[in-house]
């Protein structure tokens, strides 16, 4: 089944700055060949449901490793059955409405 995610991922007990955990997020990412697009507050994934959650995965346990003791994140999935939708589909149908 093909999602598209939003997640946003915390380390928690790393200090205030995360930028280098996101940055190591953004590499496996761009290692698994995922459509991925990176936002302030997160990022959105689209792909086959067990490729997007293993990615999730992934970056739990490079962030892990990197010594954050914890981690926390939040996700939101949506899945459609009448027809495949991307993220640009999904983008290119506001960009129309405020021509």
């Amino acid at each position: 089944m093909k999602v598209i995610a939003d997640f946003c991922l915390v380390p928690i007990g790393v200090g205030v700055s995360v930028s280098k955990y996101v940055a190591e997020c953004q590499r496996v990412l761009e290692e698994s060949g995922l459509e991925h697009r990176m936002h302030a507050y997160g990022t959105n994934v689209e792909g086959e449901w067990a490729s997007v959650m293993e990615v999730i995965r992934t970056c739990h346990e490079r962030v892990h490793a990197m010594g954050a003791p914890r981690v926390g994140t939040t996700i939101r999935v949506g899945t459609r059955t009448d027809r495949e939708q991307s993220m640009n589909d999904k983008l290119r149908s506001v960009a129309e409405l405020l021509e």
